[in-house]
């Protein structure tokens, strides 16, 4: 039997994650893999699964991890446990030949094995590129904490969700020494390891100098000529090193939303953080903290319900802007305004309520205080209300 890792926590105190149920369903019919940024708590997730399916089944589940040099060994003698309750592979896409590895698995053991395989950027790096599991497989994106899965009610807890971000090991020890410790070794981890495994790249302190500025661009458009002017580099270098920074599940960036009735802005994107708790300025993080919340909402919606789904903005070329529009099938849902603590219903959102298919308006805010529907239809809600009532993930 091959080893197995310890579990760092006993899983029956860990707290359940969004997306398990879901997993836990495709797992009967297909293999499942999770991405998603590091340290967002794959392991811990899989840990839980491990000691639910041992439990159903009364024999034991294995977590294999590529990084484990014993383990590592097994993987590559292909001692594989094909009797165990649930296969979990953790950074497997380390190896060379892991596609056909797992497709062998797969094809051999389908219905008696469930397979989970784990990993973060380059797990979603190799999965796009010439993918021979085509078919046999349902993917999931793993996210940071959200107020849901935290049962968060109260302004006092979002706030502590704004202060340490929603990656389960500096939220959970809510220590800012132990935060400003941990994200200086993620960082260190992502540039140095993951940068390394995933691209080549040769002036990483440039990419490090280009990771200081980004915070303060989050809540505006995004110019990436100013950017490049900063660093003293082409406009191109500035693009691509963004590209590698969604890679790695550093930031993301959204595009405007259209409409015949209004001059839209077609190209200028904004740019968000995966981890929030990177940004100090209080109002570009609460905006960021809806973006992820939102973004975890689209997400979901792909791959658990089979819906394109979008997360835009819309801005037009006089200047009014609305933070956020959620489109599926290309069709908008709602919209979103985010403002820390105003009544008042944001002057852009009545504009664009004339003007735009958009069917709903919120505007959510960090009070408690739910003001009901203001001028023109406009919601007025605090922000966890927002996300019991819509169902957030």
């Amino acid at each position: 039997m091959p080893n197995t890792h310890a579990l760092k926590a006993d899983p029956e105190k860990l707290a359940p994650r969004s997306i398990e149920t879901a997993i836990r369903d495709d797992l009967s019919t297909k293999a499942v893999f999770v991405g998603g940024p590091r340290q967002v708590g794959k392991t811990m997730m899989a840990q839980r699964l491990l000691h639910i399916f041992a439990n159903a089944q009364a024999k034991p589940g294995v977590y294999l991890n590529w990084d484990h040099r014993a383990h590592r060994e097994d993987i590559i003698a292909n001692r594989m446990p094909t009797e165990a309750a649930l296969l979990v592979l953790d950074e497997i896409h380390k190896y060379a030949h892991w596609r056909d590895m797992v497709k062998g698995l797969y094809d051999t053991h389908f219905g008696q094995l469930p397979l989970l395989i784990t990993g973060s950027a380059r797990l979603d790096y190799y999965r796009k590129g010439g993918d021979s599991m085509l078919g046999r497989y349902h993917y999931h994106r793993l996210h940071p904490f959200s107020l849901n899965e935290l049962d968060v009610k109260h302004r006092h807890d979002v706030k502590t969700l704004l202060r340490f971000g929603g990656f389960p090991e500096p939220f959970l020890a809510q220590n800012a020494r132990h935060h400003r410790r941990w994200q200086r070794a993620r960082r260190e981890r992502i540039l140095y390891d993951d940068l390394r495994d995933l691209e080549r790249v040769r002036e990483i302190s440039l990419l490090e100098l280009l990771l200081e500025h980004l915070p303060a661009c989050v809540g505006s458009p995004l110019s990436v000529r100013s950017l490049a002017r900063k660093l003293q580099v082409a406009p191109k270098s500035v693009e691509s090193w963004l590209g590698i920074f969604e890679r790695l599940y550093l930031v993301y960036r959204i595009s405007p939303y259209g409409s015949p009735r209004i001059r839209a802005v077609k190209k200028e994107q904004k740019l968000y953080f995966w981890d929030w708790s990177e940004l100090t300025q209080s109002g570009a993080c609460f905006e960021n903290l809806v973006a992820s919340q939102l973004l975890k909402y689209c997400h979901q919606q792909e791959d658990q319900e089979g819906w394109t789904m979008e997360l835009r903005y819309v801005r037009d070329t006089d200047g009014r802007e609305l933070d956020f529009v959620v489109l599926q099938e290309g069709k908008p849902l709602f919209a979103v305004e985010c403002k820390q603590g105003e009544r008042e219903a944001s002057k852009h959102a009545a504009y664009f309520r004339e003007r735009t298919p958009i069917p709903r308006f919120y505007q959510v805010h960090l009070g408690e205080k739910d003001y009901g529907h203001a001028a023109r239809d406009i919601r007025v809600l605090p922000f966890t209300r927002f996300c019991t009532e819509l169902g957030m993930p």
